[in-house]
C-alpha cells in the first residue's frame, strides 16, 4: 500500500458527478486540481449500508474542506453508470456535490494498494495529498467500519499547520515548539 511520502501514482480513470445527465466519458486524472489538496476516500461498493453513512458524513464537511483549500473525491470499484443509478435512487446521494471516481478496472485501487484481497473490493482507505501530490496521510478501515470525516478535516488542519501537534490537538490549540 501507498503511504505517507509516496507520490500519488499516476491515473486516468471515469468520474461520474451530479444526476444532471448520464455519465458521457468523464475522466479525472492525478493532474486534476493543481495546486489543491485533495481527500480522496474510498468506498467498497454502492448501494449498500454503511457507505452512504460516509458520502453523507464527508458532504457534510465539503465547505469545511473548500475552506481550507481541499477538494473532496469519493471512489470505488462501480463503475459510472453504477454511481449514477445509486445517485438517482437516493435524494440524499444525489445532492453530495463532488466527483465519485468509477474504478471498475480496479487500476487506481491497485496502484494505492487498498484492494481488499478477499471481496475484490477498495477497502475505506482515505488518502490526504497535498498541493504536490503527495500523499501526507493515509487511514484504513476493514469493510464493516466506517470512518469519521471530522477525524479527516482535524488531521488536515493539523497537516496544513506544519507545525508539531500533539496528541488529540485541535485547531486554535497551540502547536508543540521544540526546547531551543
Amino acid at each position: 500500500m501507498l503511504t505517507v511520502g509516496d507520490r500519488l501514482p499516476e491515473f486516468k480513470v471515469p468520474v461520474q458527478q451530479g444526476v444532471g445527465k448520464l455519465p458521457a466519458g468523464e475522466v479525472l486524472t492525478d493532474k486534476d486540481y493543481p495546486g489543491k489538496w485533495k481527500v480522496l476516500f474510498w468506498w467498497p461498493k454502492d448501494f449498500t449500508f454503511i457507505c452512504p453513512t460516509e458520502i453523507l458524513g464527508y458532504n457534510e464537511l465539503k465547505k469545511d474542506f473548500e475552506d481550507r483549500d481541499a477538494v473532496l473525491i469519493g471512489a470505488s470499484t462501480d463503475t459510472d453508470f453504477v454511481h449514477f443509478a445509486w445517485r438517482k435512487s437516493d435524494p440524499r446521494l444525489a445532492a453530495c456535490d463532488f466527483p465519485w471516481i468509477a474504478d471498475h478496472k480496479r487500476e487506481l485501487a491497485q496502484a494505492l494498494g487498498v484492494l481488499d484481497r478477499e471481496a475484490g473490493v477498495a477497502l475505506r482507505a482515505t488518502f490526504i495529498i497535498d498541493p504536490h501530490n503527495i500523499i501526507r496521510h493515509v487511514t484504513v478501515n476493514g469493510l464493516n467500519q466506517g470512518r469519521n470525516p471530522h477525524e479527516t478535516l482535524r488531521n488536515l488542519d493539523a497537516l496544513q499547520t506544519d507545525e508539531l501537534c500533539p496528541c488529540n490537538w485541535q485547531p486554535g490549540q497551540e502547536t508543540l515548539k521544540p526546547a531551543a
